[in-house]
């Protein structure tokens, strides 16, 4: 059983520590999410999405900030089964040494994980979310973050999804932009920037 989770409230967030943390950036993670016609499409936005993060995960840790990566377990014959080529995280965003790694089972990446505990350890009270998929892992971890008592900032332009058989990946990411722009729960709230306009000093 994971230790109770400690929300930051307490902290002065006139001291806010701000960390990047990335969901889910895996070799597999679109694969067949759309129609053979349309799937090169997703996997070129996946292409720029990730580049966007490498690009932000660089910022950070030029600035000193906490970088966090999420890696999804997924059951035999999942497109992430543990240990497949699939599962391994994208190459561009590949952890440095201390940088932490946190593997998870559910869309909820504090659920059953030890995330709230790494961000405690490095007083983190804000953290800048991107990765995949935007309207599971992405969406559930922001409204869960702030709900614990962190300040998020959701990549406008460093998430993104596959289709579905009603909406296009841009359709899903235009809407959660706009949805979770502005949630919030207690003293926490969520704002949404393009990765360009992102800073961690």
């Amino acid at each position: 059983m994971m230790p109770p989770i400690s929300a930051p409230y307490s902290r002065n967030r006139e001291r806010m520590t701000k960390a990047l943390l990335i969901i889910d950036v895996q070799n597999a993670i679109l694969f067949g999410k759309a129609t053979p016609e349309r799937q090169s499409q997703v996997d070129s936005a996946l292409d720029e999405t990730v580049a966007r993060l490498a690009s932000l995960q660089e910022k950070a840790r030029q600035a000193g900030a906490p970088v966090v990566l999420v890696q999804h377990d997924g059951c035999n014959g999942h497109r992430l089964a543990v240990g497949t080529p699939g599962w391994e995280l994208r190459q561009e965003i590949a952890p440095r040494q201390g940088e932490v790694v946190v593997r998870k089972q559910s869309a909820d990446s504090f659920f059953e994980t030890d995330l709230a505990e790494r961000l405690n350890e490095r007083e983190v009270t804000h953290l800048v979310i991107g990765g995949c998929m935007s309207q599971f892992c992405v969406d559930t971890t922001v409204r869960r973050a702030v709900s614990l008592g962190y300040d998020v900032t959701l990549v406008a332009d460093g998430h993104t999804t596959g289709d579905t058989p009603t909406l296009t990946f841009s359709e899903i990411v235009a809407h959660h932009n706009e949805t979770l722009d502005g949630f919030d729960a207690g003293k926490a709230a969520v704002e949404i920037r393009p990765a360009a306009d992102i800073a961690f000093s």
